[in-house]
Order: structure tokens, then C-alpha cells, then sequence
């Protein structure tokens, strides 16, 4: 068994539980980051399906992956034909909680009366690849919901959205792929397999799953006016736009240029594993200096 399928049990075998302007006319990236790591990252993207619906889903995968998706491919060690146990709270932890309608009610209510769940592995990406294969993984997902998904979670950033929100999110990233505007494209992507803000008041809060674009992810620190009580959703929401902001320069202008316009640091990434799915290859910006 090679170490990439390895990792990919051993994470399987674990699971517990602002939009800126384009700034470039042509819409395409200034340049792609360099991979600091010999990981290569790749989609895990999490099917909820019916009672006993584990053979509609793979059925439906299947369809999706002989018409567009060849170099996807379906997990059979960790699907199961019953419900798991864990989801509700998983996807309670994972939901996005940036964009005010990522999820409803029956959203919530999909996942707690579910029967089966499908794992499915795009293919390793670098940062040439990985706006394609992510729009890719993000057809994939309306696929599913179109043919017996009733909810999907990406698991590489640990983020899920409801229905309507993951089908908001790939018409625009078709009509992005049809007007070849790429910037715009790898926005999309990123807001839909990318979760922000995490971490806490002391350390600082970050991204994770912004390889899955081909990007570091971004570290915000940050003072409060009182430091005894804990940050706000306010101020949550305001550091997720400052990340959306950088991620966008980056993409803009390249890595390089943003660390110099930010007065920003290029590090390693050191919160996860080599072998783990949230490891971001091109590592992390670290910005200080924010007020709240």
C-alpha cells in the first residue's frame, strides 16, 4: 500500500467526529505558488445518501466519474450502507459560517436522517492543477446532489454547505470556466472547499484547505480593545474578509508581491501532519498587526 492511500485510511479511519474585485482584465492568476513539501494535496469529499442508498450513490459516482471525472475514484474501505452516528455533529462543526446562507434547516435535517455514506478521492493535485481539478470536484458535487445526495461535506478543509449554497456556488463556477476567467474561478472554489476563520484569540486565526487552489493558507494576528473577553462574531467575520482579501491578492499578484505589500511571513505549515489531508504544501502567511 503506498503512503498516499495510506493516509488516506488513516484519515478515513479517524474522521470524528466578501467577494473583491478582479483587478487583473485578463482573469487569470499572476503565477502559481511554489510547494515548499513533496505532498500533493487532493479532495476527500464526504456523500450523505437515503436508507441502504449506498449503491444509488456509488451508481451515480460512477455515472460522474465515466463522464467527466476518470481520474476520480470512489472509497470502498470506509463507505458504508447505514447511517454514522458521527455526522450530525461533524457536520455541526463544519458547516460555513461566513456566508449567511450556507445552510438551512433541512440542511441540518438531511444529515441527522440519513442512511449511507460515500467517500470519494480526487486525484493529487500540484498548484497548476488544482482550480481544475477543484471545479472538477465541485461538479462532482452537484452530481451527486442531482442523482440521491441529500448532503456533502468537503473533508480536506473540514467544510460543508447546504444544498442550495453548493449549487449557488457551481453555477458560478460554471459560467466562470465558460468565460475562461480564471481569478474568478479559483474565488469560487476557494469559498466553496475552504474554511475560515479557525484557530483562537491567542494564537491567531486561519485558513485551512486553501492548497486545494494552489495557495498558502493565511494566519491573521490579532489585539482586541479588551482582551479579557473572547472575539465576537463581528470580529470573526471581519478576519475572515481581511483572509479572503490576502487569498485574493495572492492570486492577483503572486505570493511574493503580497508578502512584500503585507509586510507579511512565509512559514511552513506545522499545524498538521505531512500525511494529513489538511497539510497545505505551500504553507502559511502570517500577517500581525490587526486591531479589532
Amino acid at each position: 500500500m503506498n503512503s498516499g492511500r495510506r493516509g488516506v485510511l488513516a484519515f478515513l479511519g479517524g474522521l470524528v467526529l466578501a467577494r473583491p474585485s478582479l483587478g487583473a482584465a485578463s482573469g487569470k492568476p499572476a503565477a502559481f505558488a511554489e510547494s515548499r513539501s513533496e505532498y500533493k494535496p487532493r479532495h476527500i469529499l464526504c456523500f450523505l445518501g437515503t436508507e441502504n442508498g449506498l449503491a444509488a450513490l456509488q451508481k451515480s459516482a460512477r455515472a460522474a466519474i465515466d463522464d467527466f471525472a476518470p481520474d476520480f475514484s470512489l472509497d470502498e474501505d470506509y463507505s458504508q450502507d447505514e447511517a454514522d452516528d458521527r455526522m450530525e455533529r461533524s457536520f455541526n462543526v463544519c458547516w460555513d459560517r461566513v456566508d449567511p446562507d450556507a445552510y438551512q434547516p433541512e440542511d441540518e435535517e438531511a444529515v441527522a436522517a440519513h442512511g449511507s455514506v460515500l467517500y470519494v478521492l480526487s486525484p493529487s493535485m500540484d498548484a497548476e492543477t488544482a482550480v481544475k481539478t477543484s471545479a472538477k470536484a465541485l461538479g462532482f458535487v452537484q452530481h451527486m446532489l442531482d442523482h440521491g445526495a441529500v448532503a456533502v461535506k468537503g473533508e480536506s478543509a473540514g467544510v460543508a454547505h447546504g444544498a442550495r449554497r453548493w449549487k449557488q456556488l457551481y453555477e458560478q463556477s460554471r459560467g466562470e470556466a465558460a468565460a475562461d476567467d480564471g481569478m474568478a474561478l479559483a474565488r469560487t472554489c476557494r469559498l466553496a472547499f475552504a474554511r475560515r476563520p479557525i484557530g483562537d484569540d491567542a494564537e491567531g486565526m486561519t485558513s485551512v484547505g486553501f492548497h486545494l487552489i494552489g495557495l498558502p493558507n493565511v494566519q491573521i494576528r490579532f489585539t482586541k480593545k479588551d482582551q479579557d473577553q473572547p472575539s465576537t462574531n463581528a470580529q470573526q467575520l471581519k478576519i475572515a474578509a481581511l483572509i479572503d482579501d490576502i487569498a485574493e491578492q495572492m492570486a492577483r499578484e503572486g505570493v511574493e508581491a503580497t508578502l512584500k505589500g503585507r509586510r507579511a511571513s512565509l512559514a511552513d505549515d506545522t499545524r498538521y501532519e505531512e500525511d494529513e489531508y489538511k497539510f497545505n504544501p505551500f504553507g502559511v502567511v502570517s500577517v500581525d498587526g490587526l486591531k479589532l
